[in-house]
């Protein structure tokens, strides 16, 4: 019989964000910047090379029924992103590694829908909801 272990755990060489807020009352003066940079210099300072996070594009809400890939590809004419929060990240040179099409899954029944989105949901199909990054529908 072999004896087999389990590898010893490499060093870790990555930073994970799990999000940035900024406060509405403080938003627009370069924050967002800062916070980014900052979480980069605390992971360099402990031997992280590598900063990654879970980027939610802040419009894309405003465009629902874009699938994010192509969302993703929108540039304004000066070739940076359509979107300011995907923006702020290419300008501190972040890549998009990979997109989460489905990033989060919310269930619940008519009447609990009807009421978190304040609307009637009067059939089966997809409804357009005010803040949302996609349209609300039922299990396939």
């Amino acid at each position: 019989m072999e004896a087999r272990f389990a590898p010893e755990p490499s060093a870790p060489t990555v930073l994970c964000a799990l999000g940035i807020a900024i406060a509405p009352e403080y938003r627009g003066q370069g924050l967002s910047r800062r916070m980014i940079e900052r979480m980069a210099e605390i992971g360099r300072d402990h031997g992280l090379d590598t900063l990654i996070a879970p980027v939610r594009p802040t419009l894309k809400h405003r465009y629902p029924l874009t699938p994010i890939d192509r969302y993703l590809s929108w540039r304004r004419p000066d070739g940076t992103h359509l979107d300011p929060w995907l923006r702020t990240h290419e300008r501190l040179g972040a890549d998009i590694v990979k997109v989460a099409s489905r990033s989060v899954v919310v269930t619940g029944t008519v009447p609990e829908w009807e009421g978190w989105t304040e609307m009637a949901l009067p059939e089966s199909g997809a409804y357009v909801v005010s803040g949302a990054l996609v349209p609300i529908r039922d299990r396939p």
